[in-house]
């Protein structure tokens, strides 16, 4: 049975599983959940998304919803370890890879989705940005950019020298940054931050997705 994907192709979450999936060459059977009719808030959804979100995964039954946890998955399950996430066995290079993939949900996501928010999907769908709110967003993750400097001063990713999902994790978001015309990624300011960003957009599997 080939596996699943329920999403919406312009859903920074869905991007992130779609990414992955190409990183690992899984074939898969894409489903479109059309978000502006509201088919993620119809009772057959919500019985395998409970909170109405995309995207969740089908894997011969086996279903998973939520972003990160479903590229965990593929990467355990489809040959991505190793790659993509650590062996298991590897407590210190799990542990590290654990802390990378907490900098991405706690330092970087929840500045870089709202100011996507306010600048881009507000206006999409006809609604005011509240600019200030937008400013407060974007200074707390400029200041944010020092960390990451530090970090990647010492190796070529977050969590160490080879490409981890926790790389991957930041890409859907931090396209829509350079969208807005932020260039926290790419300002000569953080020179190890622009040499990274550099390196992980230009992955062959977010090409495939972000140009879809």
């Amino acid at each position: 049975m080939v596996l699943t994907l329920y999403g919406n192709l312009g859903a920074t979450c869905t991007k992130r599983v779609r990414t992955v999936l190409a990183e690992l060459d899984v074939p898969y059977e894409f489903v479109n959940i059309d978000l502006a009719k509201g088919e993620q808030k119809a009772p057959a959804y919500l019985a395998l998304q409970p909170f109405g979100q995309v995207p969740y995964l089908d894997d011969a039954g086996f279903t998973l919803f939520e972003s990160r946890a479903i590229a965990r998955y593929l990467a355990l399950q489809y040959g991505g370890v190793g790659t993509l996430v650590p062996d298991p066995k590897d407590v210190q290079k799990t542990a590290r890879f654990e802390q990378a993939a907490s900098v991405e949900m706690s330092n970087f996501e929840p500045s870089a989705v709202g100011l996507a928010i306010e600048n881009l999907f507000k206006p999409m769908y006809g609604q005011a940005t509240d600019t200030v709110k937008a400013e407060q967003l974007k200074t707390t993750l400029e200041g944010k950019m020092a960390g990451y400097e530090a970090i990647l001063s010492k190796t070529q990713f977050l969590a160490g020298d080879e490409i981890t999902l926790a790389d991957l994790f930041h890409l859907p978001c931090g396209a829509l940054l350079e969208n807005q015309g932020i260039d926290f990624l790419v300002s000569d300011r953080w020179p190890n931050v622009a040499r990274w960003w550099k390196a992980v957009s230009s992955r062959e599997s977010w090409k495939k997705v972000s140009q879809a």
